[in-house]
């Protein structure tokens, strides 16, 4: 009850917050199900899940439980899923040959999952790291034992077509290679391949954050242990101007899809992207940042489900259409409860 020595303000903030109802109505940010995709890792093998140590839930996925488990995703209605090979030592060289296999492991999943799940939209990893035995994203110049740009676009070109014809919907050059959009545009037209869409990871940035993901692919593995070093070809973690200028490079070439990777560390970009495109903006939640949430969660440091919940809506807020996320299954089923 009011009171003559009551406040008397014309605006209180506060009355648009008093219940979940009334902050529910006025919520300005919303992360659905559709704004999520889920990215999957393939192995060849027959055990339907292996466990991937350093993203707790997460697992590698034979042919039949990546089946199954795309099968789970398009009920909770997650409406994408993009995946990525595990492929054999064995099958891994200098050139990456592997990669332009109409056989290989991520064609025979791309080919499993639209015949099962027809609805999901299926992305695929256009890089040659999960393929070489080096683990860069490209071929290496034997001068300077630098990536050879050139000679490693016709390969993601040639890598592109063939994943179309396996099914692929959208292919995803993640290698950051200069030219490769365009390159990977024409040589999708010229094979017929008009209505596949590229989604173009063009801020990709030298991050920290890909540890946990090159474990689970074997790239790690590939070189060794060793945590390869990627900045003559992925983006300075310094330079915005840069990251925007690549993007919009990308757009110019033929790009019907933006990506930002990472993503929490990197909301400045999302934000300088969407404002700069009409294309769809996609940003990349990476295995760092989830490994991170969840480690503190382990210890007791902060709410898993919360700051999930919250970190989404941070990547949505700042201008994303769509995030990958490897909490794609676990936020879709709390909003389906």
């Amino acid at each position: 009850m009011a009171t003559d020595d009551a406040l008397m303000l014309r605006r209180r903030p506060r009355r648009r917050r008093q219940s979940p109802a009334v902050r529910a109505l006025l919520s300005e940010t919303r992360v659905t199900a559709d704004d999520l995709v889920a990215p999957l890792f393939v192995h060849d093998g027959t055990a339907r899940r292996i466990p991937v140590g350093s993203l707790p839930g997460v697992d590698r996925l034979s042919l039949d439980g990546l089946e199954e488990e795309c099968r789970v995703l398009a009920e909770l209605g997650v409406r994408a899923v993009a995946l990525f090979p595990v492929t054999p030592p064995e099958l891994k060289d200098p050139e990456g040959r592997e990669s332009a296999n109409p056989d290989n492991l991520v064609c025979r999943a791309v080919a499993r999952v639209k015949r099962a799940v027809p609805q999901l939209v299926v992305i695929t990893d256009v890089a040659l790291d999960p393929y070489t035995s080096h683990g860069h994203d490209g071929v290496l110049d034997p001068g300077t034992g630098d990536v050879d740009n050139d000679r490693t676009v016709g390969l993601l070109a040639r890598m592109a077509v063939v994943q179309a014809a396996a099914g692929s919907d959208w292919v995803a050059p993640s290698d950051m290679m200069d030219g490769r959009v365009g390159a990977i545009r024409r040589a999708l037209d010229g094979a017929g391949h008009e209505r596949t869409l590229i989604l173009a990871y063009s801020a990709k940035f030298a991050s920290a954050f890909y540890g946990p993901f090159r474990d689970a692919v074997g790239s790690k593995s590939a070189a060794g242990g060793v945590y390869l070093d990627k900045r003559t070809y992925q983006l300075n973690p310094a330079n915005p101007r840069e990251a925007l200028a690549d993007a919009l490079l990308d757009e110019e070439e033929g790009a019907d899809l933006l990506m930002v990777k990472p993503a929490g560390p990197y909301l400045d970009i999302i934000r300088a992207v969407r404002e700069s495109t009409r294309l769809p903006v996609v940003a990349y939640q990476v295995s760092g940042e989830y490994a991170a949430l969840h480690a503190a969660a382990e210890r007791g440091w902060l709410d898993l489900a919360a700051t999930r919940d919250e970190s989404l809506l941070a990547i949505k807020r700042a201008g994303a259409d769509l995030i990958l996320t490897y909490f794609a299954r676990a936020a879709a089923e709390a909003m389906r409860a």
